[in-house]
């Protein structure tokens, strides 16, 4: 037979704090990985979005191309000193004035349907005789020329709050860009009309 237990083991509060604290602490962790894993990425983000306008500002200087590799390695020595095992991957495309950038040649959209179909009149801006998406060409180009900088970053989480939250993964991807004119150093790109031509 059990003895009753005593009456004042209803009111007895010991040892409450410590079921508190067991109930509290796993949402507690998962609230301050999730803090620390923002401002990690926030301030990655950071750190690349000031490493590449130095090197924007460095790229628009005439003979940039030569140091390429140099101002491609400060970039990536700024970014891996916050994440260590960050791979990057660098792209410029120059385009002949700000209007160009990331836009397509302008064409006559005969039948309204959106796409340069075969026949309808374009521009042919970069003079390639085909109908482009984008207008830029790959590098520095020459001077006076708007240079589409990016650089995009690919590192894993510090934190691993991404095992914790669906939908996430253990690699954090950031993209940071930027548009500055080459100096006047040399003579600029020629200014001719762009030739017409029709979509294939």
């Amino acid at each position: 037979m059990i003895a009753p237990a005593p009456r004042h083991l209803g009111r007895d509060a010991e040892g409450a704090t410590i079921l508190e604290f067991a109930l509290i602490t796993p949402p507690l962790l998962v609230m301050l990985m999730g803090l620390f894993d923002l401002a990690y990425n926030q301030y990655t983000s950071e750190m690349l979005n000031g490493a590449i306008q130095k090197a924007a500002r460095d790229s628009t200087i005439e003979a940039a191309s030569a140091s390429q590799a140099s101002i491609d390695a400060r970039v990536t020595k700024a970014v891996q000193a916050v994440a260590p095992n960050a791979t990057m991957q660098f792209d410029r495309k120059a385009y002949s004035d700000f209007t160009r950038v990331n836009r397509s040649e302008d064409y006559d959209d005969v039948d309204g349907n959106g796409v340069c179909d075969k026949g309808e009149p374009f521009e042919d801006v970069n003079g390639n005789g085909l109908w482009d998406t984008d207008t830029g060409t790959a590098g520095f180009g020459g001077a006076r020329d708007a240079v589409l900088y990016t650089v995009t970053v690919n590192y894993r989480r510090a934190f691993p709050i991404y095992a914790l939250m669906p939908g996430q993964s253990e690699t954090m991807t950031l993209r940071a860009t930027t548009v500055l004119r080459n100096q006047p150093y040399g003579a600029a790109r020629g200014t001719n009309p762009p030739v017409t031509g029709n979509c294939a």
